[in-house]
C-alpha cells in the first residue's frame, strides 16, 4: 500500500496537468526510498521501477504498459488497472494475507544495490537509448512547458553553469 504522502503528491501532479508518467514517478521514488531504507530489496533497478509502476496503477494513475512491453507485462498492467477500478467502486476483494506476506518475505531477501545511483543511472541511460531522438526532444519540450517560469529560469541557470564547467 502506498503512503498517503505519495498519493497526495501524485494527485498534486495530476492537478498541475503533469503527465501520468510524472504522477507514477512519485510511486517509483517511494519504492526506491523503501529499498534504500532497507524495508525490502530488489533484484534490479528495473524491478524496483516495475513495483512502483504497479502501485501507481493500483492507486488509479492512468498509465498503461509500454508499446514494446512483453505479453506478461501487459497482462499485469491490465490487472492492476482493473484492481484500481474495483477499489474505487468499493467491490475490491480482501487482499490475501498469505500472498502479501510471501511477497514481502521474498523481497526482503533481495539486495539493496538496485536503488544505488549507479544502478538507476545505468537503467535510465539504457531506457533512453531505446527511444528515438525526436521522442526525447518532445518529452523535454513538454517538461519545459509544464515547469513554469521560475522552474525554467532555474533550469537555464543550471544549464549555463554546466556549460561553463565543461568549457573550463
Amino acid at each position: 500500500m502506498p503512503e498517503k504522502k505519495t498519493i497526495a503528491k501524485a494527485r498534486e501532479d495530476k492537478r498541475r496537468g503533469k503527465a501520468p508518467s510524472t504522477q507514477a514517478g512519485e510511486f517509483v521514488h517511494e519504492e526506491i526510498e523503501h529499498i534504500r531504507e532497507g524495508k525490502h530489496g530488489a533484484r534490479s533497478a528495473k524491478q524496483a521501477i516495475a513495483i512502483g509502476l504497479s502501485k501507481a496503477r493500483r492507486a488509479g494513475v492512468k498509465i498503461g504498459a509500454g508499446k514494446s512491453a512483453s505479453t506478461a507485462t501487459k497482462k499485469k498492467a491490465a490487472s492492476d488497472t482493473r484492481a484500481a477500478r474495483k477499489r474505487s467502486s468499493g467491490t475490491a476483494a480482501k487482499k490475501s494475507t498469505t500472498r502479501s506476506r510471501a511477497t514481502k518475505t521474498a523481497l526482503k531477501k533481495e539486495g539493496h544495490a538496485a536503488a544505488s545511483k549507479r544502478a538507476l543511472s545505468a537503467q535510465a541511460r539504457k531506457s533512453a537509448a531505446k527511444r528515438p531522438a525526436a521522442s526525447r526532444s518532445a518529452a523535454a519540450k513538454k517538461a519545459a512547458h509544464t515547469k513554469g517560469a521560475a522552474g525554467r529560469s532555474a533550469a537555464a541557470k543550471k544549464a549555463a553553469r554546466t556549460r561553463a564547467k565543461k568549457a573550463s
